[in-house]
């Protein structure tokens, strides 16, 4: 469960070990490194369900986006891996996606609530289809004419922009939704997971200061467990 108190951390730097695994590495003051060595015990496990929650917390709001580049420089290795960030306004959408576009093995493709029709429907159809090659997993070995196709995929929206599931179109399924712009309401949390999510899909709050407090009365009304990302973020998947 989402503990009372998050501990500052941001995501600063990537380490390899020996094992060629990847991790995150926190960083913490050395008063910080201290209380977490001697006196935080290991978490229990957290109960097995379809949908898993976690948070990520960032130390300042300056790291944010930082923090997401070098969450999805990782994430975004694995072969048609479907993705969707959600904002909460349009500048927050056009930073992330500036941000991202220099990561050469992610797709991605704002979803603006200004498209038309036709254009929207392309790319959801689109984003459908790299779901449906992950759950395949059809990407392990391609042909070297394939490679370009074989980039994860990204959609960034706000919640403007989400799927309309009360007019007929169909949930995004992906795999994986970061909320860069944590939800304030309950509401608007559990519609980012129904038009979004896959019935087996992760999602991960990026949460900054003060926002502990929304996303643990968040995780107490909606009777979700939030636990803490894992420092190997392959552990999630």
């Amino acid at each position: 469960m989402l503990d009372e108190l998050v501990k500052p951390y941001c995501l600063t730097a990537l380490q390899r070990e020996g094992s060629g695994r990847v991790f995150f590495r926190r960083s913490f003051s050395p008063e910080m490194e201290i209380m977490e060595a001697s006196s935080h015990p290991s978490p229990a496990p957290a109960p097995i369900s379809p949908q898993r929650h976690f948070y990520l917390a960032v130390d300042r709001i300056q790291f944010k986006m930082e923090t997401l580049v070098d969450l999805l420089e990782m994430a975004g290795r694995r072969p048609w891996l479907p993705m969707v960030v959600c904002c909460s306004t349009r500048d927050e959408l056009d930073a992330v996606c500036s941000s991202i576009s220099n990561i050469s093995y992610i797709s991605v493709t704002p979803l603006y609530s200004d498209l038309t029709e036709a254009e929207r429907a392309l790319i959801l159809d689109k984003f459908r289809y790299a779901t449906t090659k992950w759950n395949q997993n059809s990407a392990s070995i391609q042909s070297g004419d394939e490679k370009e196709e074989q980039k994860s995929h990204m959609i960034v929206a706000t919640d403007a922009c989400l799927p309309l599931l009360a007019s007929g179109e169909s949930s995004i399924s992906s795999s994986v939704l970061i909320n860069y712009e944590l939800p304030t309401k309950k509401e608007t949390y559990m519609r980012r997971m129904t038009t979004c999510l896959a019935t087996d899909g992760i999602v991960i709050n990026m949460v900054v200061g003060g926002e502990v407090v929304t996303l643990k009365t968040i995780e107490e009304s909606s009777n979700l467990v939030i636990a803490e990302m894992p420092i190997n973020i392959f552990e999630m998947f």
